[in-house]
């Protein structure tokens, strides 16, 4: 008995320790609470109650930054609604961790040393020191690119809709673009009346892509950038004094989108549904829009339904990759790509080892790497075999739906809204799964490894590969 009650207490310990589980419960009660804000009366245009999977899948979309939705943003829901789907959005692209923490430090609350070592768990960090000066800069860097964004949205936004309602909207679409949610207040076809704007993409383009690097990649850069400055080292060593993280994020998100936005061109360059009609320069502009978009964000420019089938592979390829670890983007991340594909070369090649950048990559990541995109995968095929018994709509849709999802895109061929209950509830598990990360639902649900002494003095077999 004594034993039991001492396990028992080690279980609860590492259970009230394990940033994980607190990630998942944080996210659950916010879209709880979001679910029974939006069920309200005063929600909805109309002023009538909402049902509760309308307002649970949109809570969902908004809290894990997704973008489907079931009802139209912009005429279903009041003011009101909109602020609680805004707040859902940056609560969910911060992130649960950081929003807790900072409403700690607002008070004037110290935070402990537990506190901290769940503040360097959540995020990964290498040590505890300096944690709450990592979440202030989380906090001042988000609210100053949204701001950016905003102002620069502002001068579109205010001339055609007034002071009031430009302001309104400058605001909701630059948190929305940063947190990479593609919720807009734009009508039915999004950002497709500014496909030849060179601002209004290029500043979505912008906020999309600092939202999805991480924030990590963003001290890493701006510490750099401040050396430099200070002459500690010239500027040709910048891309050398980069952590091999940034490097490897960085760089196959460059590659992501300068190679979607170039295969988009190709491939929809004389399809009139898409890109056909537009000048060269509008073609390029909304290839790059696409290639960016659909690693998470989920607006749009061109027509999604009207894409041909080498595109819509590609962005099944785009969507589930996403964007990177500790930003606001969803999918696999662009690390786990990279270190399964270097992992592969490796094995092509002879190496013993994983290398990037001139440094050995551990083992447990390539495994985790390994973990992750196998989960993804499964849990994608189960959902679209499950929505090919829900839906009526043709495999294409279904999978671009559930694709979506699960890297929390928001980009849809029109289908969202003709879900069944059945539909609606698995692309909301999806999307949950997509935002939480396999990872961190597989770290919540174990206990802390052991090394397990009987299995190391079991004998090695090798097994037939291929």
């Amino acid at each position: 008995m004594t034993n039991l009650n001492i396990n028992f207490k080690k279980m609860l310990k590492e259970t009230k320790f394990n940033a994980a589980r607190i990630i998942i419960v944080g996210f659950l009660c916010v879209i709880i609470v979001g679910t029974l804000m939006l069920m309200l009366p005063v929600s909805s245009a109309k002023g009538q109650w909402t049902d509760f999977v309308t307002a649970l899948f949109t809570a969902t979309t908004s809290t894990c930054v997704t973008g489907l939705v079931v009802v139209p943003t912009y005429a279903y829901w009041s003011l009101f609604g909109k602020v609680v789907i805004l707040i859902l959005i940056q609560l969910g692209g911060l992130g649960i961790i950081s929003i807790a923490t900072g409403v700690l430090i607002i008070i004037g609350k110290k935070i402990n040393l537990k506190e901290r070592r769940l503040i360097q768990e959540s995020y990964n960090l290498d040590t505890s020191q300096g944690v709450v000066l990592h979440i202030i800069r989380i906090f001042s860097g988000t609210f100053a690119v949204e701001g950016i964004g905003a102002i620069l949205y502002s001068f579109r936004f205010i001339p055609k809709y007034g002071v009031a309602k430009g302001v309104w909207y400058s605001v909701f679409h630059a948190i929305s673009a940063f947190c990479n949610a593609g919720i807009d207040l734009l009508g039915d076809n999004s950002f497709m009346a500014y496909k030849g704007d060179v601002l209004i993409n290029i500043t979505t383009m912008f906020l999309i892509v600092v939202g999805g690097i991480g924030f990590i990649v963003w001290w890493d850069i701006l510490k750099n950038i401040k050396n430099i400055r200070n002459k500690k080292y010239p500027l040709k060593k910048f891309s050398e004094r980069l952590s091999l993280h940034s490097k490897i994020v960085l760089t196959v998100t460059a590659i992501a989108i300068f190679g979607g936005a170039i295969l988009t061109f190709a491939f929809e360059y004389n399809n009139p549904e898409t890109l056909g009609t537009l000048k060269t320069g509008e073609k390029i502009l909304a290839s790059f829009f696409q290639s960016v978009t659909l690693r998470t964000a989920g607006f749009c420019t061109i027509n999604q339904e009207g894409l041909r089938n080498a595109s819509v592979l590609l962005a099944f390829l785009l969507m589930i990759m996403g964007g990177s670890p500790m930003g606001t983007a969803g999918g696999i991340k662009t690390t786990t790509v990279a270190l399964l594909f270097l992992d592969v070369k490796s094995v092509v090649t002879g190496k013993n080892a994983t290398e990037a950048f001139k440094r050995r990559i551990n083992r447990d990541n390539i495994k985790n790497a390994l973990a992750v995109m196998t989960m993804a995968i499964s849990i994608l095929m189960i959902a679209v075999i499950a929505l090919t018994f829900t839906e009526t709509g043709s495999l294409t849709k279904i999978c671009y739906e559930a694709f979506s999802a699960i890297g929390t895109v928001g980009l849809s061929m029109n289908f969202t809204a003709s879900l069944s209950l059945a539909g609606k509830l698995i692309i909301i598990v999806l999307m949950f799964f997509g935002r939480i990360g396999p990872i961190t639902i597989v770290i919540a649900l174990a206990r802390k490894r052991r090394i397990d002494q009987h299995i190391k003095d079991l004998p090695e077999k090798k097994v037939l590969i291929g």
